[in-house]
């Protein structure tokens, strides 16, 4: 792959300055190297004059391999036209997408393109067979579609990638319905493209990407990298690998990663980094709803979903981006078999007046509702607390989880020790002769209250694990649902929108 585009930055110094690769580049990095079969590369526009002005009408597409697997491809030619969709680059992209979904096989987007070309699109009869095609619509997750924004990209681009199992977008682009100049002249409003639509915008506010590319070839590299964890279509399982062991979890002193004090920040990721395979977390839109992480790893070789609060930012506790970011994460995973792990570190759901105003009950309830009718097999492990309402969300019990554990000191409970007690007892606490040590009493009570022995003990959770069991607790139960075949989802999700 290295060696790859360092040929093709070698024949072009210019573009080896700027980091920027042709349409025909572009695929040449994503392809394995000879396996790119071009469809449509005679076509042209369809307006009378234009011919030699539009080469394959500015959509460069066709049939690839990436790392040996089949897959359909389709690149923008920002240098026809601006990478304008005319009639006839419309008509390629819908066979594309059509023939993608047609016989199961993965979609790659290359975009960078100016949208609706005028005046194709102009007219009652110009408009009128130019809209949304519904392969575009109705692809119900039969096969994977990942998509790169590699410039600026409206219109059609946007499109695409909103309805993406996959978007990487490269730093300095633009990806929004129109670009600056028409948002200027509609409504007065004067944005470069990064401001209208850049990664910035899309990290924050919309959570529209999942990933952020310094260049190019990083972006590319993304959209490999994530197809590797994907299964070619909804017919078969994610490939599995030979398992890479990281360091041995019993020569790990757990408590270095994650802290006995609840109220002790740490970094998630560390403890995710000895749980799973070697170097093989991909972090999913890490960028947005930072209190809960989303990602795909190995375990075993084998790929799994990884849903686990991230106790660095908001103490782990989800707010309305992050219900956003997991129910598109479960619909992702649920639809191409990928069995989830949940790890709970959360003092529960961000409670406040902003999140009241973006809907934060129906988000946790559309949350509730995607773990409700997934069928992957899913692994709940509660690993220093989890509390209130997220307790469920996280998958819980009653949830739909396989199994749920906790490790020995875990806290579960409707509200955290010290806002329980001053909540139920602070009158009495006030009014006490002592309250410290009224407090102090109450709150041994709660703690013992909050220990996972009870729910164990009524067989609420099923196990209650020491914190270096926890990846060969995982592994057995991976391969006893699939000894049995079980792994596949009925996938009940796949045709939950992209977008929500």
């Amino acid at each position: 792959m290295n060696n790859k585009m360092n040929q093709v930055k070698e024949t072009s110094q210019e573009r080896k300055e700027r980091l920027t690769y042709s349409a025909r580049e572009r695929i040449e990095l994503l392809a394995d190297e000879g396996s790119f079969l071009e469809l449509g590369a005679s076509a042209h526009s369809s307006v009378p004059g234009m011919e030699e002005r539009t080469p394959a009408d500015g959509l460069i597409g066709g049939i690839v391999r990436v790392d040996g697997r089949e897959a359909v491809v389709q690149a923008m030619d920002v240098s026809v036209l601006s990478g304008t969709e005319g009639e006839v680059h419309l008509r390629k992209s819908e066979f594309f997408h059509s023939y993608a979904k047609k016989r199961k096989l993965p979609l790659f987007n290359l975009c960078e393109g100016g949208g609706l070309r005028m005046p194709d699109g102009m007219g009652s009869d110009g408009i009128s067979d130019k809209l949304f095609p519904s392969s575009l619509l109705d692809h119900s997750r039969e096969s994977p579609i990942m998509t790169a924004i590699l410039g600026e990209s409206y219109g059609g681009p946007t499109w695409m990638a909103v309805t993406s199992d996959f978007v990487t977008q490269v730093k300095g682009t633009g990806m929004a319905v129109a670009g600056p100049r028409m948002l200027e002249m509609a409504s007065g409003e004067h944005l470069t493209a990064e401001e209208l639509g850049g990664p910035d915008m899309h990290a924050v506010h919309t959570g529209q990407i999942d990933h952020i590319a310094e260049n190019e070839e990083e972006a590319i590299r993304a959209l490999r990298r994530f197809f590797s964890y994907m299964p070619s279509c909804s017919d078969e399982t994610p490939p599995c690998t030979e398992a890479v062991h990281p360091v041995s979890i019993d020569s790990i002193n757990i408590e270095e990663i994650v802290p006995s004090n609840p109220r002790r920040p740490y970094d998630m990721q560390s403890l995710l980094a000895v749980l799973f395979d070697e170097s093989s977390f991909m972090n999913f839109r890490s960028f947005y709803g930072k209190a809960l992480i989303t990602g795909l790893a190995r375990l075993n070789g084998q790929v799994t979903g990884i849903v686990a609060n991230q106790p660095l930012y908001m103490a782990g506790a989800p707010g309305p981006e992050e219900c956003d970011k997991v129910v598109d994460f479960i619909c992702l995973c649920d639809s191409y078999h990928i069995p989830l792990i949940f790890l709970h570190d959360t003092p529960g759901f961000r409670i406040s007046s902003r999140a009241e105003k973006q809907k934060m009950p129906s988000k946790i309830m559309n949350w509730n509702t995607a773990l409700a009718k997934s069928t992957v097999p899913k692994y709940s492990i509660v690993i220093r607390k989890s509390i209130g309402a997220a307790y469920g969300n996280m998958c819980g019990p009653g949830m739909g989880a396989d199994v749920v554990a906790a490790w020995p000191h875990a806290e579960i409970n409707f509200t955290g020790p010290e806002v329980g007690v001053n909540v139920v007892y602070g009158k009495h606490i006030r009014n006490s002769e002592d309250p410290n040590k009224e407090r102090a009493r109450y709150l041994e009570q709660w703690n013992f209250d909050s220990s996972p022995n009870k729910a164990a003990g009524k067989f609420l959770i099923q196990d209650i694990i020491e914190p270096n069991q926890t990846r060969s607790f995982l592994i057995r139960f991976l391969e006893s649902a699939n000894a049995s075949g079980a792994v596949k989802s009925k996938r009940r999700l796949a045709d939950w929108p992209m977008s929500h």
